[in-house]
């Protein structure tokens, strides 16, 4: 197989990327616009540029079985930058993959698209009510590609939940924290379930939607066929790490106004926190989905329990001394 991916250098895309390796593919090729940073010293082509540049697209997709793109901006100030990089950028590839008859794209969208769940899990039918500016950047992407998008390539758009695994650097500060032995936790951490993917089993689930080879767009949640509770995960981080980890009770109330106030404060030293307006009234609700469609056409499987996931999480930071 001979495959283009975009994000290569970043968290889930390094990931995919020594997938890719691992199963001998014949070509990757990677778009790689200034630091190699996880795909330094990997047997690929790297192709210089960004994707805004159709020189760098056209070269990186011709002649290419499938194209991968799963380059995104999770992290921005203002919805105009959340769209450039998540719906304009998308579009470049989409539009080059369709010009040089790419026959298939995998397209990484998020949950966040569709906002938070309440009485139950979300389902791909479900419509789209993101409640952050990054979701709705990746809603108007899949608006987007459904509207762009014709007969002449299949193209599936793959779903997760928030993501952990090794190289995670945005999860990582709550297992920071664990080792502090601290853990935050929304409320008292048992009234809200969250899904939850290892990388590694979301990597599976964007390669068996290759096999899927029907002209049209399809979406799939990726996830854990498991839901889990702030206060399980606490309890788990604390026998990997072997100590007891006290949970610090956060009211969604409270959480609002320290995404506000952190902020507000960052922006007087022109940088975007981590912890921000979004991000907090993100983490004051309910975010789960239902993976049925995955396993009944993908024959997708969660195949990394908690325990096994965050142990290897874990011990990666320490290993690479981020802990």
């Amino acid at each position: 197989m001979k495959a283009f991916v975009t994000g290569g250098t970043g968290f889930i895309g390094s990931h995919l990327v020594d997938r890719l390796l691992k199963n001998q593919n014949d070509d990757i090729r990677c778009l790689v616009r200034s630091s190699d940073k996880w795909l330094q010293d990997k047997d690929i082509t790297r192709i210089k540029g960004n994707l805004h540049d159709p020189s760098a697209l056209h070269k990186g997709m011709e002649n290419t079985d499938v194209v991968f793109h799963i380059a995104g901006v999770v992290m921005a100030p203002d919805q105009h930058t959340f769209d450039q990089a998540n719906v304009a950028a998308t579009e470049n590839v989409l539009r080059m993959a369709m010009k040089l008859n790419v026959p298939k794209l995998v397209v990484l969208s998020s949950l966040a698209a569709c906002g938070p769940s309440f009485s139950r899990p979300l389902n791909e039918e479900d419509p789209m009510m993101p409640v952050t500016r990054y979701g709705e950047s990746k809603k108007r992407m899949e608006m987007m590609i459904s509207e762009v998008a014709d007969d002449s390539i299949s193209v599936s758009v793959v779903r997760p939940p928030a993501v952990y695994g090794p190289r995670e650097d945005q999860i990582f500060s709550v297992f920071q924290m664990a080792s502090w032995r601290l853990f935050p936790v929304i409320d008292t951490g048992n009234e809200s379930r969250i899904s939850l993917v290892h990388v590694d089993d979301l990597v599976d689930g964007i390669l068996l939607a290759v096999s899927e080879n029907k002209p049209g767009v399809e979406t799939y949640f990726i996830s854990s066929e498991e839901l889990y509770t702030w206060d399980q995960i606490r309890q788990v981080t604390g026998e990997i790490f072997g100590h007891k980890i006290l949970p610090i009770k956060i009211s969604p109330r409270l959480l609002a106004l320290v995404g506000n106030f952190v902020e507000t404060a960052a922006s007087l030293i022109g940088r975007y926190p981590v912890i921000n307006r979004d991000k907090s009234r993100e983490l004051g609700m309910q975010w789960t989905c239902s993976v049925d469609k995955a396993k009944s056409r993908l024959g997708f499987r969660q195949k990394t329990d908690l325990k096994k996931g965050l142990t290897d999480t874990i011990h990666w930071y320490k290993k690479h001394h981020w802990l």
